[in-house]
């Protein structure tokens, strides 16, 4: 007979006591015990499908790392480091409305190599095929199911034999043995636990979508993010059409890769050349404007840079910061008083990358000084010029990494100059080509080249 008591979950790291706590041991932080009722059986506990395990020798293990499934989304398959891996858990969140179960089931529309189960414990059937009708590709491989049990879930997959199988979302499953509402800790630790026993033991797939806190994290207990194999943030801005896929956590690939989409009425559509639509409105004799040359991931990026330097009219300086880190700005504010003697403490600060994007590229520090610069002084930079280098505390200009990567994507987009640090050592191709590479090593040279 099951048995149900009375257990008391951390909301932020999941940590389970059976009394109430003040201070969480696990992680330290305060008032975050809720009380839940949980029922526990043998049939949480164990599974009719659970396999005998033998130790093996490590040399006589087959490595399957080249098994990999491509999805038909060359964005989602870069994240992913290549593609799916049979029996890998994903989890991929975002906050509401910014396109997560679009992205998921325009993937699973486009796989018509075996079947795909889509479950949805949010929308209808009819909701779900009103929306992929739109999207304008009905896969007759992919099959919806309603259901948030997922025993029914685990059932239903084993009829069908799918590749991959999506749940929208993990915070709607609701596991009989468990007595607590659906979203709770133990709903979620222990759904997603049976769930990733189903995909490892039949290689399958599993997508989790997630919904984001107001507080910008990954809701449900920490340890679901320990338990899976990739976590994606799905990030953009509703105003912008612009939308970022990145990797925070990938067991079978790197965790650097971006993937780029544009939202538009038919869907989600691949960026194949983000750097020409970035810098669509980079425009002439306007002051405050800066083009930087970035890495995200394996791919090279040359993003507008804008910022607006006022007079502080309440006294206070603002310093606001839209897709880039406000402390790095008042960094680099400081240095520029400090080493370069540019009096802006009683100015507001105002900094923007254009198209929606969040850059976290210390590569992007130059740009953002003479973006800062130009507009404080009210001079236009050249059109054809661009930046590339880490600024520290001295003011002087730091090496980054994969610096002719960048200078070919600038070559390529029609730039002619481009400012790097004098530190680089560049090969004879690099110097031989038709930029033309202005190598500095303090930010005072810069403003010399630029400015006079």
């Amino acid at each position: 007979m099951a048995k149900s008591k009375s257990v008391f979950f951390c909301q932020n790291c999941g940590f389970e006591s059976p009394k109430w706590q003040g201070k969480c041991p696990s992680c330290s932080e305060w008032n975050t015990f809720a009380e839940e009722t949980v029922v526990k059986s043998k049939k949480g506990f164990s599974s009719e499908r659970k396999k005998e395990s033998l130790p093996v020798a490590i040399n006589e293990v087959q490595s399957e790392s080249g098994k990999r499934n491509h999805t038909g989304d060359s964005e989602a398959d870069r994240v992913l480091g290549g593609g799916m891996v049979p029996g890998s858990l994903v989890l991929i969140a975002g906050e509401p409305g910014i396109g997560k179960s679009t992205l998921l089931l325009q993937t699973a529309l486009k796989y018509d190599k075996a079947n795909v189960l889509y479950v949805s414990g949010e929308e209808s059937k009819a909701q779900i095929a009103d929306r992929a009708s739109r999207i304008g590709n009905l896969n007759p491989n992919c099959y919806l199911l309603t259901e948030t049990d997922p025993d029914a879930i685990i059932e239903h997959a084993g009829n069908l034999k799918p590749d991959f199988i999506v749940i929208d979302s993990v915070q709607t499953l609701n596991a009989s043995w468990i007595e607590s509402s659906p979203g709770s800790i133990s709903q979620i630790r222990e759904s997603a636990a049976r769930l990733m026993r189903f995909a490892k033991e039949e290689g399958v797939t599993l997508f989790l979508i997630g919904h984001i806190t107001k507080e910008g994290n990954i809701a449900g207990p920490k340890v679901l993010e320990h338990m899976v194999d990739a976590v994606l943030l799905f990030e953009g801005d509703q105003n912008h059409v612009f939308r970022l896929l990145r990797c925070t956590k990938n067991r079978f690939g790197s965790t650097n890769e971006l993937g780029i989409y544009r939202m538009e009425g038919s869907g989600l559509q691949i960026v194949d050349n983000p750097s020409e639509l970035l810098l669509s409105g980079y425009a002439d004799n306007l002051s405050g404007s800066a083009a930087a040359a970035i890495i995200e991931g394996i791919r090279p990026l040359i993003i507008e840079v804008q910022a607006l330097v006022s007079t502080a009219v309440y006294g206070t300086p603002q310093r606001s910061a839209t897709g880039y880190d406000v402390k790095r700005l008042n960094m680099l504010l400081a240095v520029l008083e400090k080493r370069c003697g540019f009096k802006l403490a009683g100015k507001d600060v105002f900094l923007n990358i254009a198209g929606g994007l969040k850059i976290h590229d210390p590569s992007i520090d130059l740009a953002v000084v003479a973006a800062v610069l130009s507009s404080s002084e009210d001079l236009s930079l050249p059109r054809q010029t661009c930046f590339a280098g880490e600024v520290g505390l001295s003011g002087e200009i730091r090496p980054i990494n994969r610096i002719e990567q960048r200078i070919a994507e600038a070559d390529k987009l029609g730039f002619k100059s481009i400012f790097i640090s004098k530190h680089h050592q560049l090969s004879k191709s690099a110097l031989s080509g038709k930029m033309e590479i202005h190598s500095v090593g303090h930010v005072r040279d810069m403003l010399v080249e630029m400015f006079g």
